[in-house]
């Protein structure tokens, strides 16, 4: 289908794109897929469940693991409707309306899970180099400022992106390259001057995928300056281990989202199926990973959620 008119009685919509070249193992590629939505709902509900029920979770870390997986959550839940929606019943078509809100929910939600890993880095450096202030410095009033500082951080730098996209035409062909509408996507369908979009969307890349990280390594430099000039070996073991979690989870953001923008802008002629492979696994990764990765990693978490399954199965008896 290489053209799609881009109006009916209906209005304005898109047509969405599955797995290129595998459009008849579909069915069987929603398997895998599924299991990967299942996993990441049932994980992120378990953490927030966990954390809501255990009293001696109720602490900092644990309010911004909170946020994280409703962030994760949220992310999950976005793209959850139109991927299953094609691959079950080969459901193609998205109305313009649903597709902006996608793409809003879609990239707010990114860019609020990169604003929460920030705002557990700084937790992470209070705990370590200002351990005796932690309780003093990160109260549930200044937990709650940060998370609606998060909110209206990510609010604002994709609405005025969804804004600069709405009010340009679109050409005759309508066919995203995604089952979701990513704006990198929808972008190479606008017929006219698009200059304006791109240094916004530049900049957006540049305060989300360099300054983000760039303040979680000073962070963790300020954290590797204070242990290795006060600390024990086994006390900086410790103390690495603590934070191994929150490491690994900014690995599994970055390192797809590094490469999904590179993708885009360097490698255009690249196979489509790299594109939606690379897609998939930013938007997938971390949803599925983090709940995993500090439920392996935090025995607090693992505490809570034995206490939990006990709690509930006294209850179920």
């Amino acid at each position: 289908m290489s053209q799609v008119t881009n109006t009916t009685q209906e209005g304005i919509y898109f047509i969405l794109t599955g797995i290129p070249g595998f459009e008849a193992s579909h069915i069987w590629i929603s398997i895998p897929v599924c299991c990967l939505y299942t996993i990441s709902i049932m994980g992120n509900t378990t953490i927030l469940t966990v954390i809501r029920t255990e009293p001696s979770l109720h602490q900092p870390m644990y309010l911004f693991l909170s946020m994280l997986a409703l962030t994760d959550l949220g992310l999950t839940l976005t793209t959850l409707p139109t991927v299953m929606q094609l691959l079950w019943f080969k459901v193609r078509r998205i109305s313009s309306e649903a597709c902006f809100a996608q793409f809003f929910f879609l990239h707010g939600f990114s860019f609020m899970e990169s604003s929460v890993l920030l705002a557990m880095s700084v937790d992470r450096y209070v705990a370590i180099c200002c351990p005796l202030h932690y309780a003093s410095i990160l109260t549930n009033e200044v937990i709650g400022r940060i998370g609606l500082a998060i909110i209206c951080r990510c609010v604002l730098a994709v609405l005025p992106s969804l804004f600069l996209l709405k009010r340009l035409p679109f050409c005759h062909s309508h066919l995203l390259s995604h089952s979701y509408c990513l704006h990198q996507d929808m972008i190479r369908l606008v017929c006219a001057d698009i200059r304006l979009n791109s240094w916004y969307g530049f900049a957006l890349a540049l305060l989300i995928i360099i300054m983000d990280p760039l303040l979680i390594v000073i962070s963790y430099t300020l954290i590797l300056k204070n242990i290795l000039g006060t600390a024990t070996w086994a006390e900086r073991l410790c103390v690495l281990n603590n934070c191994l979690s929150h490491i690994l989870a900014v690995l599994v953001l970055y390192i797809p989202m590094v490469g999904v923008s590179m993708t885009h802008r360097f490698a255009k002629h690249a196979s489509p199926l790299v594109h939606v492979i690379m897609a998939n696994i930013y938007l997938l990764a971390p949803p599925v990973m983090n709940p995993i990765i500090y439920s392996v990693k935090n025995k607090q978490i693992q505490r809570g959620m034995l206490n939990f399954l006990s709690l509930k199965n006294m209850h179920s008896r």
